[in-house]
């Protein structure tokens, strides 16, 4: 299975699920970005982003993969130049100098389930509908293994929280691990049928921007524009997430999107503000450290978290330098 599983992530390599462009074609000037999804409205503050840093001059090109694991590939490979994902295991087996400049979200997500279960515990040996594998749910997926002593049963994976609430709507799922938007929305929708188990905080990464430490070193002032509207689009969002929905390009791919997805962009974005979803500050060296301890514990890190060095996962330079 591993061996088809990478002869299958080679040809979704060669042929990704969308295309977009921005700026001039495609030339050495121009960031080529891995995303882990096809653009939703989770995306819609890095696209706000993407126009700021191009309105200050970055050329870039973005290519949507089916999930997090043929984004990070692409990566490392050389295919890509940023990726989307926590790519911690990759970056400690890697020999290819591996980091990440900025947190996109935290690992704000809940178990749902329906009724037939009512805490962590009673999915002891149940099967388990998670986003992907190796990501930010199976992480979670082990943590609460390890916390509350239970072993999953068949795990199965799904990308995008709203394709599982489907999935659990329409009972071809009993229980998932879901967003605070999706989870939220179900609960308004159909509460009754459902129910969220008690959940222990987490604050480490789901989303992260990554990328080689020599790319990142030679393309210095194209990544910090990136960041540096990355940043001042996470602030600006926190302190009002209506500017999300203001600053949409309605002729961009999030502007392509169904009117009910493109009318719900402000109770999505205020919801998940409000939820604690995304750093003011870019996650930075706090981040950096909560993903040591939740990484180690859900087995992606070998090692003490303690002992390990937050500059062999994180290259923070261009973030010091946007805070100024």
């Amino acid at each position: 299975m591993r061996i088809l599983r990478r002869k299958l992530a080679t040809a979704l390599l060669a042929v990704p699920v969308m295309f977009g462009l921005a700026g001039a074609p495609a030339s050495a000037e121009t960031i080529r970005i891995a995303l882990a999804e096809t653009p939703s409205d989770e995306l819609a503050a890095f696209f706000v982003a993407l126009d700021r840093a191009k309105a200050n001059g970055l050329n870039y090109e973005w290519t949507a993969f089916s999930d997090e694991e043929l984004a990070i590939q692409a990566v490392l490979s050389g295919q890509m130049d940023i990726g989307f994902g926590t790519p911690y295991a990759a970056m400690q087996r890697s020999k290819a100098p591996v980091r990440i400049i900025f947190q996109l979200s935290k690992l704000k997500f809940f178990p749902v389930t329906t009724k037939k279960y009512e805490k962590l515990e009673d999915l002891d040996g149940q099967p388990i509908l998670l986003h992907s594998r190796g990501g930010g749910t199976d992480s979670i997926a082990n943590v609460i293994e390890d916390k509350v002593g239970i072993t999953f049963g068949q795990r199965s994976y799904v990308p995008g929280s709203a394709n599982r609430v489907v999935a659990l709507v329409s009972g071809q799922a009993d229980a998932t691990i879901i967003d605070l938007s999706n989870k939220n929305k179900l609960m308004r929708q159909q509460g009754d049928a459902f129910n969220v188990l008690p959940m222990f905080d987490v604050e480490a990464s789901d989303e992260a921007l990554f990328a080689n430490l020599d790319w990142i070193r030679a393309n210095e002032d194209d990544v910090q524009i990136l960041v540096d509207a990355l940043l001042s689009t996470w602030r600006d969002m926190n302190r009002d997430p209506t500017i999300i929905g203001r600053e949409t390009d309605p002729d961009g791919p999030i502007g392509q999107l169904p009117a009910e997805i493109l009318g719900g962009l402000d109770d999505f974005y205020i919801e998940a503000v409000k939820g604690g979803l995304y750093s003011p500050d870019g996650g930075g060296r706090v981040a950096a450290r909560a993903d040591m301890e939740w990484y180690s514990e859900a087995g992606q890190l070998d090692g003490d978290p303690e002992s390990l060095n937050i500059e062999d996962f994180w290259y923070l330079a261009p973030l010091d330098q946007a805070g100024r």
